[in-house]
């Protein structure tokens, strides 16, 4: 589940608070990030525990509305598309997402005033009224609704991601990209068998090694990458840049120097992408300034080696925009 974008995030988040205190070890350091990796994977999990607990609530509200002294024609033959929903009734069925679930204590009956608001922003919608009221009723509309939950009630809820930060300082700024790997685990819910596609924490062995590798590598070459960062400052004392902005060139040099199948483009593109919402208004381009001078003078030293698809000798103009696309997407 976790991407490489992610994954740069959380070292960078790691590595900045390091390079401040410089206490822990290399490997509390690793503990750390994969704990930090860890947490946004439970927030994935209960991502998609969140419809069965929305069905509950209107399950609830039905019950409700039956036992009025005079409940209305509607509240008496009440519509139940909804609380019917199949791909809801996967999830609650899926027995790898509830183990998951259980091993981690992951829930939401702790919070039932959180799940309660995002209920009636939930059924207020236009999104909702429109799927109780079509005339027919699809798998694939069973899915959707519950996507636009994630993507249209969520992501726009400013109280909701405040209860999640609260909830925990790992879940800062996860929830946009968790969301949308919660929905396309929910768009892949197979409509015959009803299986759910739970993702690994991981999508491969080797973004779990690019992440180890990234924070040590980074560690380890500290002081030589503040001597690279120095060089090409000349009108800037170190002490006087920005914090995150050298922890962002740091690591964008090091990826460049040690991972050799990803080209340089790539994490260049990354690393200033990072910069412009982790750091000041003018660090997308003060970073890329920098790193331009220290990729041309590492070339010319013959210190960046490149190997795989399209990347021995690789310089500034060897490789299309569609190929550094294409690396891009396989990045992320």
């Amino acid at each position: 589940m976790i991407n490489r974008r992610l994954i740069r995030i959380k070292a960078l988040q790691v590595l900045f608070a390091f390079f401040r205190n410089e206490g822990d070890s290399l490997s509390a350091l690793e503990r750390e990030l994969f704990h930090s990796i860890e947490k946004s994977y439970h927030l994935y999990l209960l991502l998609l525990l969140l419809p069965e607990n929305m069905v509950e609530h209107a399950q609830a509200k039905i019950e409700l509305g039956k036992q009025k002294f005079r409940p209305s024609p509607e509240e008496l033959n009440p519509n139940l598309r909804f609380v019917q929903n199949r791909a809801v009734a996967a999830l609650a069925a899926c027995k790898e997402l509830q183990a998951k679930a259980n091993d981690n204590r992951l829930n939401w009956k702790h919070f039932p005033e959180v799940t309660k608001s995002l209920f009636n922003h939930f059924v207020a919608s236009d999104f909702f009224s429109d799927y109780m009221n079509a005339e027919h009723n699809s798998f694939a509309d069973d899915k959707a609704v519950l996507v636009n939950l994630l993507s249209k009630i969520l992501n726009a809820n400013d109280d909701f991601e405040a209860f999640l930060e609260e909830q925990s300082i790992y879940w800062n700024d996860d929830l946009e990209f968790v969301s949308s790997m919660a929905s396309k685990t929910i768009k892949k819910i197979d409509e015959n068998t009803a299986s759910v596609p739970v993702m690994s924490l991981f999508s491969n062995a080797d973004d779990e090694e690019f992440a180890k590798r990234l924070l040590r590598k980074t560690v380890l070459r500290h002081k030589e990458n503040l001597e690279l960062i120095d060089k090409f400052t000349v009108n800037w004392e170190l002490d006087r840049i920005a914090a995150m902005d050298i922890a962002i060139m740091e690591m964008a040099i090091t990826e460049i120097l040690e991972f050799p199948t990803i080209p340089v483009k790539v994490s260049m593109n990354e690393y200033i992408d990072i910069a412009k919402f982790y750091s000041t208004e003018q660090s997308n381009s003060f970073v890329n300034g920098v790193l331009d001078k220290v990729i041309a003078h590492l070339k010319e030293n013959g210190q960046i080696q490149k190997q795989g698809r399209g990347l021995i000798g690789e310089n500034d103009e060897s490789l299309s925009p569609e190929n550094i696309n294409s690396f891009e997407d396989e990045d992320n």
